[in-house]
């Protein structure tokens, strides 16, 4: 498969890259594309948890133990002390204790949901070559003046390198629907979280690779 490539203004430079099929034109049908996406993303989303959710119990909330009642006769539960769960203000029954989230997933089912994420995006014609470019100095406008060119200032775009381009970076990191990544830590959450991928010739390179 060969995409044009557009220098920074949108325009066609009349070149183009060629994308290996094995990376960017998979048979989804193939396989279970869906839930090896579902196991991709739910590793990656629930890593990103802190997993610090912690509700009082009954032995932690401040209050008297004194016993409300008798025991028997009272026509109703035994609700012990004032912390009870039963009544207002005492703990939480199986409330919520902090916990880690994260999972694993062997790194050849990471790469087939890399791919298969990959290959959705140029299904759709979600992906823009662009030839390479940096930016002379750290400035939103010239992110901006970009993403006019290709009609995405009100979209949420996410721009492929090859490196970290520092300039780059600072430029993208004030807009809040831009994202910046390096090719070599792209995961298939991340390509399919956007409205549109920006690649650079030479992290194309490197994808076809992967």
């Amino acid at each position: 498969m060969e995409l044009a490539v557009y220098n920074i203004k949108g325009e066609d430079t009349g070149r183009k890259v060629t994308l290996n099929d094995e990376v960017f034109s998979r048979d989804l049908t193939e396989g279970n594309a869906e839930h090896t996406l579902y196991l991709d993303i739910k590793q990656f989303l629930g890593n990103q948890r802190q997993g610090t959710h912690k509700s009082k119990e009954r032995s932690e909330v401040s209050g008297s133990t004194r016993k409300l009642g008798r025991q028997k006769g009272g026509g109703g539960a035994r609700r012990g002390d004032i912390n009870s769960p039963l009544l207002r203000g005492g703990g939480t029954v199986f409330g919520p204790r902090p916990r880690d989230y994260r999972t694993k997933l062997n790194k050849k089912v990471k790469a087939l949901a890399r791919r298969i994420a990959l290959t959705s995006r140029v299904n759709d014609n979600k992906i823009i070559v662009v030839e390479n470019f940096t930016f002379e100095a750290p400035k939103t406008k010239s992110y901006m003046n970009i993403a006019k060119s290709f009609k995405l200032e009100d979209k949420k775009v996410l721009l492929v390198f090859s490196h970290t381009d520092d300039n780059v970076l600072l430029s993208v990191r004030n807009v809040p629907n831009a994202l910046m990544a390096q090719a070599v830590d792209l995961n298939a959450y991340t390509v399919l979280n956007n409205d549109a991928i920006l690649l650079t010739e030479e992290s194309v390179g490197i994808l076809n690779n992967f």
